[in-house]
């Protein structure tokens, strides 16, 4: 059980050098029952993920020994010092191993250009700092595609085919009200006519009883006069 939990659990590397932001997000994320793995700096963060620099001077990375702990989202701090967080992303989106592990940059300022370059880049969200649990909300759709990759095919198709199970039943039970109903056949036409006939005369046979009836013919009486 305990395995089948976390195997079903997201794992979120975070990388920030403020303290105080690494705690915040780890929080925030723990909230959502994710697995956090926290890191100071773009550099420490390529080593978690597998990957190595060559040298300062060249920006290329190339595969180390990759991670065993599988990431599901990577949230990064946009100024950071040595390498930016627009920098991280650019090395995991080079990166044909890792490209596909969706990435969140955040920050304290609001530059609409700087923003425009991130999400050009390759980020799923750009969030302003501090980040709130509403945030961190908006995130669970983006870390499933990758969950859903990793998991076993039948139960992958069972977390995504599920919800469009539950639709489709429901859809076939609104159908099923609304469908008109089936046309009679002729000897059911036939004996709801009979039935039809029948009540007519004992309706017919009712009305000439009460027409007969004594009570009708009894003389009405007012009061202080006597019928002749």
């Amino acid at each position: 059980m305990g395995m089948a939990a976390a195997d079903l659990q997201f794992h979120v590397l975070a990388v920030d050098d403020s303290l105080i932001d690494r705690k915040l997000i780890e929080r925030l994320f723990r909230i959502s029952s994710c697995q956090v793995t926290t890191v100071d700096s773009g550099s420490k963060a390529l080593e978690f993920l597998g990957l190595q620099e060559h040298d300062q001077n060249q920006p290329c990375v190339s595969p180390s020994n990759q991670q065993e702990v599988e990431v599901n989202l990577i949230i990064t701090d946009y100024c950071m010092p040595g390498m930016t967080g627009y920098d991280l992303l650019k090395k995991i989106k080079e990166s044909s191993s890792l490209r596909n592990i969706p990435v969140v940059i955040m920050s304290s300022e609001n530059v609409p250009s700087r923003i425009s370059r991130c999400l050009e880049e390759g980020a799923e969200e750009f969030f302003l700092k501090p980040v709130r649990l509403s945030d961190v909300n908006k995130l669970r759709p983006h870390m499933m595609k990758t969950k859903c990759k990793s998991l076993p095919q039948q139960e992958a198709e069972k977390m995504v085919t599920k919800p469009k199970q539950e639709s489709i039943e429901i859809a076939n039970v609104q159908s099923q009200a609304q469908e008109p109903a089936e046309p009679q056949t002729e000897s059911e036409t036939v004996q709801q006519q009979q039935k039809s006939q029948a009540n007519n005369n004992n309706n017919k046979r009712k009305a000439m009883e009460e027409n007969l009836s004594p009570d009708r013919t009894r003389p009405r009486y007012s009061s202080g006069l006597t019928a002749v």
